[in-house]
């Protein structure tokens, strides 16, 4: 497999996402070549990576004499304590803005390793190698960094862009196929916000990407999204408008977490496609989506046997809980909630334009358990 790249040119940093296969035994060479002046570097690992692919990366980075910690990537390591305990022995050890710290892990370990990286010193310096599909087309890219708070999910965080995110697709042969269909929520996504002819190509594609982890096809998908997402980034790093719309069916899949006590009974992105249908279906109802499109979405689901329905997951007592986390997402500007929806596949709504209130809502909610 070609190695290959591609730049984000976000409007703080430009940097390179490079793609291939088992080119995690590259990364030393990728340092000096970007990187020329670290001289410590810690890895945070996720205790679910296989210590063979640790090891790998240990060897390519032997010069710098790498710091390993290797953590169990649950969405409770998201606090503020684990950070400061990171930030603190990271102090101790005299790390400057000038040294590294690399994540290989998923979105849980990038969002932390990236909070971290860019706290300490007013931020070190920060590359990302994603393990699981959602990271690799997604979390990875665009620098949000998180940690959780009591009252909800990634409410805690800044902006902080990696000096380089390098997705090496051999990460993904150990990975079960609930972590290929949650990665793939968010290739869906891309997708149907800015994409349709990516969306036709998905429907031909998709059961050997997810079944058989083709990997010609994975790639393929991988740099389409990674493509999406940076040209949305170029345009908006921060979120004030066009970003937005990458948030599809996310402020549902965020209320869905939030209900489900953010627990392993569902994970991000079972909740996006669950919130994507929902999103989907609401915007069918507002008679913004054709019924034509709505049913390729819906076909779709049923093909790769993709969650869709919330109450096979949820009591209808539930759907108080599920708006009251849904009010709290960060993007609501007032008490109403925020949503991105479709107008046609590979169109959205404006961010902004689409304000429902918990009564609407509540309606709405309700009527898919009839």
């Amino acid at each position: 497999m070609k190695n290959t790249k591609i730049i984000v040119r976000a409007k703080s940093k430009l940097y390179p996402i490079y793609f291939g296969d088992k080119i995690i035994n590259r990364t030393g060479k990728l340092i000096q070549k970007n990187l020329p002046n670290v001289k410590k570097i810690c890895i945070i690992s996720d205790k679910n990576i296989p210590l063979a692919l640790v090891k790998k990366l240990n060897k390519s980075l032997k010069k710098y004499n790498p710091k390993v910690y290797r953590l169990s990537a649950k969405e409770k390591i998201k606090s503020f304590k684990i950070a400061y305990n990171f930030i603190e022995w990271l102090l101790k050890n005299n790390f400057n803005r000038s040294d590294c710290i690399i994540a290989l892990g998923g979105g849980i370990l990038g969002d932390l390793s990236a909070f971290v990286s860019s706290l300490t010193k007013r931020g070190v310096k920060f590359i990302n190698i994603p393990s699981t599909l959602l990271a690799q087309v997604d979390a990875s890219i665009g620098g949000k960094t998180s940690v959780n708070s009591s009252q909800g999910k990634n409410l805690i965080g800044t902006f902080y862009q990696p000096d380089f995110v390098l997705v090496d697709i051999s990460l993904l042969n150990s990975l079960p196929r609930r972590e290929m269909v949650c990665g793939y929520a968010e290739i869906l996504k891309h997708a149907l916000i800015l994409d349709r002819k990516f969306f036709l190509w998905l429907t031909k594609n998709a059961k050997k990407m997810i079944n058989n982890k083709d990997k010609n096809l994975l790639k393929i998908a991988i740099m389409r999204s990674c493509k999406i997402k940076s040209k949305i980034i170029n345009k908006d790093e921060r979120e004030k408008n066009l970003r937005m719309i990458l948030n599809f069916g996310h402020t549902f899949a965020h209320g869905l977490e939030g209900a489900k006590n953010f627990s392993k009974k569902l994970n991000h992105g079972e909740a996006v496609l669950l919130g994507m249908m929902m999103a989907s279906q609401l915007s069918y109802k507002k008679k913004l989506l054709s019924l034509k499109d709505l049913t390729l979405i819906i076909k779709h689901y049923f093909s790769l046997n993709l969650p869709m329905k919330i109450k096979n997951l949820f009591k209808k007592r539930e759907i108080n809980k599920i708006i009251s986390f849904m009010k709290k997402d960060k993007k609501n500007i007032n008490e109403k909630i925020n949503l991105i929806l479709i107008k046609k596949i590979g169109k959205t709504t404006r961010p902004n334009s689409s304000i429902v209130n918990t009564n609407e809502l509540k309606k709405f909610l309700t009527a898919s358990y009839t």
